[in-house]
């Protein structure tokens, strides 16, 4: 007779760093993006602006458990971000 192996029920997979980064992301991208595109009138400079703010507050986002404070480090890398494009035109 065969022995069957085990089964390891109950135990979950391991959630990392960069799945939670990818819920906030999928979480907070919307609203990120409606804030950047009001504040411009070109088609990809809120797709720029709400890519480098979440690639800026990367570090900061794995540390983070507060979403307000998420989203205020977030608006605030979007407002920063639109700050420095301004002043290269």
């Amino acid at each position: 007779m065969f022995a069957s192996r085990p089964t390891k029920k109950g135990r979950r997979p391991m959630k990392t760093k960069r799945a939670r980064f990818d819920i906030l992301v999928a979480r907070y991208y919307p609203a990120i993006y409606s804030f950047a595109s009001r504040s411009t009138d070109d088609l990809w400079e809120p797709v720029m602006l709400t890519h480098d703010a979440f690639n800026s507050t990367r570090k900061q986002l794995r540390y983070r458990r507060d979403d307000v404070a998420l989203v205020t480090t977030l608006l605030n890398a979007v407002i920063s971000g639109g700050f420095c494009r301004a002043a290269l035109r």
